[in-house]
């Protein structure tokens, strides 16, 4: 490719490493694009953020596609992943320690797929209070990690397939873990931790994120993304 195939856009497909940044992500691509053909000045963003300790599809728009960002970002998403059963954590996924532990031995495989259908469909979601949303100015991590309460307003997002698709018990008897792998396909705006959460809660128990993959963002699929090392030294030959 081009400078000018760069500028004129391009839609790039990543597969983001596990603890980077999503801004990280486009920060280093922008500097290999400008630097592999001197370019001054590039528009490059992201559609849609990914947390760090998730890895998968980041769609990155170069250039005049950089127009386009609105439009993959309200596109539906497809995850996999694990929850975790019987600890919660105050971030909903890793980031945190665990605060709390509860009891899974009640727990079934049958409960558990019963459960799954509470959640497909509209469904109401509190953001999780580690996350970036912004409340008056400032963003919702900067309170939590302040130690300071904030009032979090529940927001409605679609869940359109939700599947468990592995129970691993092989952990229960000695720490009371179980892990659910899943996978779900969901709208804008779905925070996964918070769904890890809400299961956890209507299994009359308690659940974290301890894995997460974005697979698809609409038609974009992670099988034809690259990694970022992929990418530069496709930039360098």
């Amino acid at each position: 490719m081009t400078a000018e195939d760069f500028l004129s856009g391009q839609v790039l497909l990543i597969d983001k490493p596990l603890t980077w940044t999503s801004f990280q992500a486009v920060n280093k691509l922008r500097w290999e694009i400008r630097q592999a053909f001197n370019i001054k000045k590039i528009k490059v963003g992201h559609a849609g953020t990914l947390d760090p300790l998730a890895t998968g599809l980041l769609v990155i728009c170069t250039g005049k596609m950089t127009k386009q960002i609105n439009t993959f970002q309200g596109q539906i998403k497809e995850y996999t992943g694990t929850f975790t059963l019987g600890s919660t954590t105050p971030s909903y996924d890793l980031e945190t320690e665990v605060d709390n532990t509860f009891a899974t031995d009640h727990i079934t495989p049958e409960l558990i797929y019963e459960t799954t259908k509470q959640f497909i469909g509209d469904i109401e979601q509190f953001p999780p209070v580690f996350s970036a949303l912004k409340k008056d100015g400032k963003r919702l991590y900067e309170y939590a990690r302040a130690g300071e309460t904030v009032e979090i307003k529940p927001r409605t997002v679609s869940i359109l397939e939700f599947e468990i698709t592995k129970i691993d018990t092989s952990t229960a008897l000695s720490t009371s873990s179980i892990h659910l792998d899943f996978r779900v396909v969901c709208s804008k705006g779905t925070y996964i931790r918070s769904l890890a959460h809400d299961f956890g809660k209507a299994l009359n128990s308690g659940a974290h994120l301890s894995a997460l993959r974005r697979t698809k963002i609409g038609d974009f699929n992670v099988a034809n993304a690259t990694s970022p090392e992929q990418f530069i030294e496709s930039l360098n030959n």
